[in-house]
């Protein structure tokens, strides 16, 4: 018996009809950004499917980061298409990473990968009207985790903002979504790695300095030193925070 035999092709579900007829609406520009997919009923009627199974597509998508669902009526109510790559991607490690098919420390790995190529790949001259909005966004972030009665959790979120803003001088919207996802698939971990305030503050005040010094080689163009820092740090955070 062929291999073929032994494992037949299993039927599509239901629900895939409509993915597969999104997808393909998308790829043609029948449906945009920002448009409201059709009702339960007519995705329904148009497959030849039950709502059950439409209803089934639409969470499914909804997962993916590639629409958003509401109650009501009008123009924003419904399922409408966004695209927000990371919460899918984010959302797939995450389950991964706890399941411990993937680690923590292969997640660090790829994130390091990740923001020293954005870092030595960043051309502040390509937009420079955007490189400098940028800049200065993440000034503001430097200044906001420099205060000193900031908590952890407001830390770590002002922290992976500032990484990500940079990573995305690189130009490059794979990496900066991947990035984005490689974040949120181990928030829990990098919140719960450090057991008490007192810990937590010695290393914050390590994390500050080597934000700055990131920015600033960043912000004087300088790709080669930006990646070394960026290297240190996201090595440094991890290491210290497994000796606590």
């Amino acid at each position: 018996m062929s291999s073929k035999e032994k494992n037949p092709p299993q039927p599509a579900r239901a629900y895939e009809t409509v993915l597969t007829s999104i997808e393909a609406d998308l790829r043609s520009g029948k449906i945009k950004i920002g448009d409201q997919l059709p009702g339960e009923r007519s995705l329904a009627e148009t497959h030849g499917i039950s709502r059950a199974s439409v209803r089934d597509a639409i969470r499914i998508l909804d997962a993916m980061g590639m629409v958003r669902t509401s109650s009501g009526s009008g123009p924003n109510s419904g399922a409408v298409v966004i695209s927000d790559p990371a919460i899918g991607l984010s959302a797939t490690l995450r389950m991964h990473v706890a399941s411990r098919q993937l680690s923590v420390a292969d997640i660090v790995e790829s994130r390091i990968l990740l923001e020293t190529w954005a870092a030595q790949s960043a051309d502040l001259t390509r937009d420079p009207a955007r490189s400098a909005e940028v800049l200065r966004r993440t000034s503001e972030l430097l200044r906001a985790m420099d205060e000193p009665g900031l908590d952890r959790e407001e830390f770590h979120d002002l922290d992976s903002q500032f990484h990500v803003l940079l990573s995305s001088l690189a130009g490059n919207a794979v990496i900066e979504s991947m990035m984005e996802s490689l974040r949120l698939s181990i928030s829990d971990y990098v919140s719960e790695s450090v057991a008490n305030d007192a810990a937590w503050q010695k290393i914050a005040t390590v994390l500050r300095a080597q934000h700055h010094g990131i920015h600033q080689a960043v912000s004087d163009a300088n790709g080669a030193l930006a990646s070394e820092l960026l290297r240190e740090h996201i090595q440094w955070f991890y290491t210290e925070s497994r000796q606590l």
